[in-house]
């Protein structure tokens, strides 16, 4: 990438064989929404999504038949070639369930923990302990992971209430954020105090507003270099959750600060899981920090492209190219980092082609019905006719095969 940002300086912390921190590339990891006892809509979720490009996965371990499945999902994973590292997510009954079920406890990579949610039962059981006694003995890490929605409401209660003695008492909100820091770093420190690593731990404090989320990271970044998972937690649908996200993420990621990220959009009904994969890999590629596929260059359109030609064959290219990239990962080098032009007139069009690695500039209206074809700034054809979106792809395959087949 031709940009490279000063990252905030971290402990490193492995996941399987994956780095999380210490100048490691930002990780993007996604979560299932099937209930996980269904071991086979969630084998395929989990297919799909580190298909799409999720690093690592999160599970829902709720019951015990969900504890019970995570085995049986890593096998079927295994089987498909599918290596990408499982998150058991626990809430209230983590303790007892990596306790009875231990080969859920090994087959998972990774345990996040909510210190909101845990604590002591009513039966006295240390719960927080014995999820971290589980963690030493199958040498996991886990991701301590607190949000607004669930905190530690003696915390809170505490904490307001040694404000309210305060000759200058703070804001609530930004007692409630302080709140959030230090149950996430007592919770660490706790953790080691039990014996697990310091590089066995990952911090994430969650809220659901982008100006709270910046304002928390920044703070938490300075205390500890434990690595950061960032992400809102309740992002929403559609725009306003890709949005939100980007806004909040784009922010602390150019400043250096998040190890690892997530964007928790809610799926339209039927919709995609994957979308929020694909939002995470733009916001990175888009700020120069990773690639993970050819990004397309295309106009927005105005008066002089009145014809959807060139909409319809930037739709096309870039889902074709999207779908290309489980099998051109694994035979071609470098091959994300192409750059597709596709454009609507003569305004731009030739100038934008060049710039790319391969350009198309279809006709606007009242234009010649021509479309040269650019590739690597040099004009190499002039496309006419109805098979223009089937011939530029077969360009683009041929660029593909030509420029970038492992050595």
């Amino acid at each position: 990438m031709s940009l490279s940002l000063r990252r905030h300086v971290t402990q490193q912390v492995r996941v399987g064989e994956l780095a999380i921190g210490c100048g490691a590339p930002v990780v993007v990891q996604s979560m299932t929404n099937t209930d996980t006892a269904d071991i086979t809509s969630t084998t395929q979720q989990v297919y799909e999504l580190a298909q799409a490009g999720s690093e690592l996965v999160r599970i829902t371990v709720n019951t015990s038949e969900a504890a019970a499945a995570v085995p049986h999902i890593r096998a079927r994973l295994d089987a498909l070639g599918c290596t990408v590292p499982l998150i058991g997510d626990f809430h209230y009954n983590g303790h007892r369930l990596l306790t009875e079920f231990p080969e859920c406890a090994q087959a998972l990579a990774k345990y996040r923990i909510n210190p909101g949610n845990v604590g002591r039962n009513r039966a006295g059981e240390d719960q927080f302990a014995m999820m971290i006694e589980v963690a030493r003995r199958y040498d996991k890490p886990v991701r301590i992971g607190v949000n607004w929605g669930s905190l530690d409401q003696e915390l809170v209660v505490r904490m307001m209430d040694e404000n309210a003695k305060l000759s200058q008492p703070k804001e609530v909100d930004e007692v409630t954020r302080e709140a959030l820091i230090v149950s996430a770093l007592d919770s660490a420190r706790r953790a080691e105090e039990l014996g697990l690593a310091h590089d066995r731990i990952v911090l994430s404090c969650k809220v659901s507003e982008v100006q709270d989320l910046i304002a928390v990271y920044r703070e938490l970044a300075q205390r500890c270099d434990y690595p950061l998972h960032l992400g809102l937690t309740e992002a929403g649908m559609g725009s306003k959750g890709i949005v939100a996200s980007t806004a909040a993420l784009a922010v602390l990621l150019q400043e250096g600060i998040g190890d690892t990220i997530r964007v928790s959009l809610t799926p339209e009904p039927g919709g995609d899981r994957t979308r929020e994969v694909v939002v995470s890999q733009e916001i990175l590629q888009t700020m120069g920090l990773r690639s993970f596929a050819p990004m397309v260059t295309a106009c927005p359109g105005c008066g002089r492209t009145t014809s959807t030609v060139f909409q319809e064959l930037a739709q096309s290219i870039q889902i074709y190219l999207r779908a290309q990239m489980p099998v051109w990962r694994e035979r071609y080098s470098g091959v994300e980092e192409m750059n597709v032009a596709v454009m609507g007139c003569i305004v731009n069009g030739p100038g934008e082609s060049k710039l790319a690695n391969i350009g198309i500039s279809l006709p606007g209206t009242g234009e010649h019905p021509a479309a040269p074809v650019y590739v690597d700034g040099e004009k190499v054809t002039t496309l006419r006719g109805d098979n223009i979106a089937a011939e530029f792809q077969q360009i683009v395959d041929e660029y593909v095969a030509r420029k970038y087949l492992r050595k």
